[in-house]
C-alpha cells in the first residue's frame, strides 16, 4: 500500500482559492497514476482529478475549468489548485494512487491518503 501525505486544506470563501498537495511514499513507482477524490455529503466519493505520469489528465466535470492538477515525478508529489472555489467543493479531498488511469476512475487504488478538509463558506 502506498503512503500519501496530503496537506493544504482549510477555510476558504466562495471565489477564493486553496493549493493542496500530496506527496507519495519513496518506494512509490513514478509511473503511478497520482490525483485526487472528495469525499462530500452521505460519503459519496466524486474524481477530481488525476495525471499519469507521462502528463495526461483527467478532471471529474464539477471541476473542470476551475482546478489544475500537475505533479512533479521527481518528488513523487501532486498538486491540486483550486480556483473559483464554490460552496459545493467543500468535502474532504483525499490523494490516491493507482496504476492506471483506468483503474483510478474505478476507484481502484494502491495508495489513499487521510484526507484534508476543505470547507468553502462565506
Amino acid at each position: 500500500q502506498v503512503q500519501l501525505a496530503e496537506s493544504g486544506g482549510g477555510l476558504v470563501q466562495p471565489g477564493g482559492s486553496l493549493r493542496l498537495s500530496c506527496a507519495a511514499s519513496e518506494s512509490t513507482p513514478s509511473t503511478f497514476v497520482m490525483g485526487w477524490w472528495r469525499r462530500i455529503s452521505g460519503n459519496k466519493r466524486e474524481l477530481v482529478a488525476a495525471r499519469e505520469w507521462g502528463g495526461i489528465t483527467n478532471y471529474g466535470d464539477a471541476v473542470k475549468g476551475r482546478f489544475t492538477i500537475s505533479r512533479d515525478n521527481a518528488k513523487k508529489t501532486v498538486y491540486l489548485q483550486m480556483d473559483s472555489l464554490r460552496f459545493e467543493d467543500t468535502a474532504v479531498y483525499h490523494c490516491a494512487t493507482s496504476r492506471s488511469m483506468w483503474d483510478f476512475t474505478r476507484t481502484e487504488f494502491t495508495g489513499w491518503g487521510q484526507g484534508t478538509r476543505v470547507s468553502v463558506s462565506s
